[in-house]
């Protein structure tokens, strides 16, 4: 009985482990799919510097609603969505990695 436990709790552990993994590595496909690596030279402190910037507008640090930047941002994010699976549908292609709604969903 203890034994089972214990192999679901390490079951659990791990399944929540490679979804956290998983998350991290599609937020790091974003920032690439951005060119932030390349505009950057991928100087990590840079990005983060940019990253921070981007956080402390949404927090009301900047001249702009942040309301209105989080809309704005989602619509041009969903623009590079359908441009990417424009192209990936000429070229054959299925669902790419991050093409998702609002709700987490495969588009």
């Amino acid at each position: 009985m203890e034994a089972d436990r214990a192999r679901s709790d390490t079951r659990d552990w791990a399944l929540a482990r490679r979804a956290r993994t998983r998350h991290l590595i599609e937020l790091g496909g974003l920032v690439a799919k951005a060119g932030l690596v390349e505009l950057t030279d991928d100087d990590r402190a840079t990005m983060l510097g940019a990253l921070l910037e981007v956080a402390g507008q949404l927090q009301g640090a900047g001249d702009d609603d942040p309301a209105d930047l989080r809309a704005r941002w989602r619509r041009a994010g969903l623009r590079a969505f359908a441009t990417d699976r424009e192209a990936a549908a000429a070229a054959g292609m299925t669902r790419l990695a991050g093409d998702e709604t609002a709700e987490g969903n495969p588009v």
